[in-house]
């Protein structure tokens, strides 16, 4: 691929990606987190077949840092709702602990 076709590639991939998330409320941003995710994994997909085909050194070094960029973005859409799942888990047992207590 030539270096204006990545440029393409790459300013293309910026307005979806900001339309794509400008259209989510914010109250619903942490719940879609985990479908986000998966786009995540798409991205890092094609940032990785972009540097399998880059030929020259510039576009490498730049495709490399998409698959990094891409990599750390996808580990931590994980990481933030596990850390969310997490929250509203520990919340149920607290809630069922005081229940059972009241109970008694």
């Amino acid at each position: 691929m030539d270096g204006m076709s990545l440029l393409t590639i790459t300013v293309l991939a910026v307005f979806v990606g900001f339309e794509v998330v400008s259209k989510v409320s914010s109250t619903l941003h942490t719940p879609l987190m985990s479908g986000a995710n998966a786009i995540h994994g798409i991205i890092l997909v094609g940032a990785i077949i972009v540097a399998g085909q880059a030929a020259d050194p510039l576009a490498l070094a730049v495709a490399l840092l998409a698959v990094v960029l891409a990599t750390a973005n996808l580990v931590g859409g994980f990481v933030v709702t596990d850390r969310m799942l997490h929250m509203f888990h520990a919340k149920k047992e607290v809630a069922r602990t005081a229940a059972k207590a009241d109970s008694k």
